[in-house]
């Protein structure tokens, strides 16, 4: 598959990480996708998407046009069509709030159509972007969009969201959010009731996220893994904490793990977040 992506400019690079197309056919059908630091937005040009929640009390889902997604505390299983076509935005944690006039928890944990969040506008998105020749001018069409749609005025919170946010991606996690709360001059609960607001989940939380996601990233299958070493680089300082929680994220041991990224390499030319695997 191809992936084409693009840092928007400013000011839609402080909410958005990249805009993205995503076309051809797929290595694997179906992926295990961990939690990761970022919200979504996909227009789905092609066949049927698939997706599984690991919690089984929950459907799963047949999308077929656009969705939103928040910010995922737990793993999911996504199941491309054949041929992909889909243009996409990976949103930072925080990102989809001030293009979203609705709470951060409904989002949190869910695909949500897209005119459920934006009335009454997928059609004409998909017909302008999908009538497009190259990537190139589908993701200047998408940013345009999005520009749009950016509340002139940030709503209350979002400031103190987005600085501590900034700190937590800089950091990747490994900083108590107790320190960072008495950074920002705010209580602790204030803090967490912001980030409630517009991430959908805890500082906390985003911090193990971020956390898990450097670990991830830092794995070099190319030779041995020390797993102490790159947790305690991480910020897990608990061996047994560091192991649930892999096993919670991704389904895996850490050694079961390994040896899947050693068999399933990531695909040339993709964004190196090592975390979705193949799961056919």
């Amino acid at each position: 598959m191809q992936y084409v992506a693009r840092v928007p400019a400013p000011p839609l690079d402080l909410f958005i990480d990249d805009v993205y197309c995503l076309t051809g056919v797929p290595r694997h059908r179906r992926m295990n996708v961990p939690p990761m630091p970022s919200a979504h937005l996909f227009l789905n040009l092609g066949g049927p998407v698939r997706l599984w929640d690991c919690d089984p009390s929950v459907p799963p889902a047949v999308l077929t046009d656009g969705w939103f997604m928040g910010v995922w505390t737990r793993r999911f299983l996504f199941e491309y069509p054949t041929p992909v076509r889909l243009v996409g935005v990976h949103f930072k944690p925080w990102g989809i709030s001030p293009f979203a006039d609705l709470p951060a928890t409904e989002l949190r944990d869910r695909w949500v159509p897209v005119d459920d969040v934006w009335q009454r506008s997928l059609d004409r998105l998909r017909n302008q972007v999908g009538d497009l020749a190259s990537p190139a001018d589908a993701l200047r069409a998408l940013e345009g969009e999005l520009r749009s749609r950016l509340a002139e005025a940030p709503s209350r919170g979002l400031g103190l969201v987005q600085r501590v946010g900034g700190r937590l991606e800089t950091l990747h996690g490994a900083v108590p959010v107790g320190a960072l709360a008495d950074a920002a001059g705010v209580s602790g609960n204030h803090l967490a009731a912001q980030f409630k607001s517009h991430v959908g989940v805890t500082p906390k939380l985003v911090a193990r996220i971020y956390r898990f996601a450097q670990l991830i990233v830092s794995v070099d299958p190319r030779g041995p893994v020390d797993w102490s070493r790159l947790a305690q680089t991480a910020g897990y300082f608990d061996q047994a904490h560091f192991s649930r929680e892999f096993k919670d994220f991704t389904g895996h041991t850490p050694t079961e793990f390994l040896a899947l990224r050693r068999r399933f390499p990531p695909a040339p030319g993709f964004p190196p977040d090592n975390g979705p695997m193949p799961a056919d």
